[in-house]
């Protein structure tokens, strides 16, 4: 591969309708898309990280949206059918928290890996709003796409290739996703031996 990669606005949609589908059904890795995307746009048409940074945060908000609403609407069953609600006492304590620090509970929780579709069913269950969260996610989804695209313009910055700068974003963002369940997993520890 080249530096005369395609970069168009079909694959802006790709990239939208993928970080949508792997928001709703957490498999495919969103965040190295965007990181893709971004190191794909800087070698091509450096204006397009304009699109990159809309696509992803585009497809991640209503892939959120969607989710939410789920989990709003098919509330407990829906939760314990999938699995997501084994513990009571966990749930619990992420309700407290997102009563206590909303705003900010809700930005990270789309930046933790892990961390979102929980949140989503702590908000749902609660009745959190549907404008305040629509608002706080749209925040927090185009956050999330910065940061992803960030990853991507490292990438760009450290290999001349551009397959070389994809590759070097998704090593980041898998590295980026290992240490932080390795950080959620020590911290976990911690709270339960106390």
């Amino acid at each position: 591969m080249t530096g005369d990669t395609k970069f168009d606005l079909w694959y802006l949609v790709a990239l939208a309708g993928a970080v949508l589908v792997g928001a709703v059904l957490p498999v495919l890795p969103t965040g190295a898309a965007v990181s893709a995307g971004a190191v794909l746009a800087s070698h091509s048409n450096p204006i397009g990280l304009v699109g990159v940074l809309i696509a992803g945060a585009a497809g991640a908000y209503v892939g959120d949206l969607i989710v939410y609403a789920g989990c709003r609407f098919g509330g407990e069953r829906l939760a314990k059918r999938v699995g997501w609600l084994r513990d009571n006492a966990s749930l619990y304590s992420l309700r407290q928290r997102l009563a206590d620090h909303e705003i900010g509970v809700l930005l990270t929780s789309r930046l933790i890996p892990g961390g979102r579709v929980p949140v989503l069913l702590a908000a749902g269950l609660a009745g959190y709003k549907w404008e305040r969260f629509a608002v706080v996610d749209l925040i927090a989804s185009s956050l999330w796409a910065a940061v992803y695209m960030a990853i991507g313009l490292l990438g760009y910055a450290l290999f001349d290739e551009p397959w070389q700068g994809v590759l070097a974003a998704i090593v980041l963002v898998i590295l980026t996703t290992v240490v932080s369940g390795l950080v959620q997993r020590a911290r976990r520890g911690r709270s339960h031996s106390k």
